[in-house]
């Protein structure tokens, strides 16, 4: 079997955050921990006691809420170590979770429970350290990997998750067309493309051809496929089938050729094909 033969079967796609399956339960022990307050609250009722019934009402929410941003800081914190280039986190939720932990259980020893001051205090550190121990700090560094020519770590994974998101529309737009043979060359057209991103995330010094490459063809492929599944809805015409099964073996033949040419590191030779395959789509009125 050739290089080409191989190149026409991508392998089958899977999700970059299939690790997140291993992380689906974690964080769900923080949302039991308000269930403590309950019998200090109906207590809090009995005596009348606002202060300590605002205390373990508000300790409650904050719990349930602190526990949310976990949850969503672990599922952050999945994705990140999924990906080779990426920035980190916006927000460092795993952190403000702990604090808010922290700050909660001092508040509640003080004022809810009345110990003293300084046994409080130790109540929150002991919260802190807890979580920290369990679920740990969130990422705070750009991953990086060699030979990126100067791009940072933002602007690769920008065109990354760009990519991703224009592979996605396509499988959208793909699941309103109604032709099993363009389903299933759209879906090889789709697996091309995620290789190409791979490759792109593995070596970014071909950043830049593939940038260029992605922003014609990708786009393009993506415009067609959305143009016929709209078009398709509203009448049904062979000569419009005709074209577009041509457009999209041109798009299939091009991702094979571009991911070749990534391979063999032929810079001068991918720009001109890009240039002339460019010409191509714009005459079949893809771009």
């Amino acid at each position: 079997m050739n290089n080409t033969e191989q190149l026409r079967k991508p392998k089958p796609y899977q999700k970059k955050n299939a690790k997140g399956l291993l992380h689906s339960s974690r964080g769900l022990l923080l949302y039991v921990l308000p269930l403590a307050l309950i019998p200090a609250a109906i207590l809090s009722f009995v005596y009348g006691d606002l202060l300590r019934i605002i205390i373990n009402i508000s300790g409650c929410a904050t719990f349930l809420l602190a526990a949310s941003l976990l949850r969503k800081g672990i599922a952050a914190e999945a994705e990140y170590q999924d990906k080779k280039i990426t920035r980190a986190p916006k927000w460092p939720l795993k952190t403000i979770a702990a604090l808010m932990v922290a700050l909660t259980t001092a508040g509640i020893a003080f004022i809810g429970a009345g110990n003293s001051f300084f046994v409080s205090i130790a109540f929150g550190l002991g919260a802190m350290a807890g979580m920290v121990l369990l679920y740990g700090l969130d990422p705070r560094q750009e991953k990086m990997v060699a030979g990126s020519h100067g791009y940072t770590a933002e602007e690769i994974s920008a065109t990354i998750d760009e990519a991703e998101e224009q592979i996605a529309g396509i499988e959208q737009a793909n699941k309103d067309i109604n032709n099993r043979l363009f389903n299933q060359r759209i879906h090889i057209i789709c697996d091309h493309a995620r290789e190409i991103v791979v490759m792109l995330e593995e070596d970014p010094g071909d950043i830049r051809r593939s940038r260029k490459f992605l922003n014609i063809y990708l786009d393009g492929a993506l415009k067609v496929t959305e143009g016929y599944a709209d078009m398709q809805r509203k009448h049904q015409s062979e000569q419009l089938a005709e074209n577009f099964e041509n457009v999209l073996q041109t798009i299939e033949s091009v991702f094979i050729e571009q991911k070749q040419k990534l391979l063999e590191d032929d810079v001068l030779d991918l720009d001109v094909q890009i240039e002339v395959l460019a010409a191509q789509l714009k005459h079949e009125g893809v771009i």
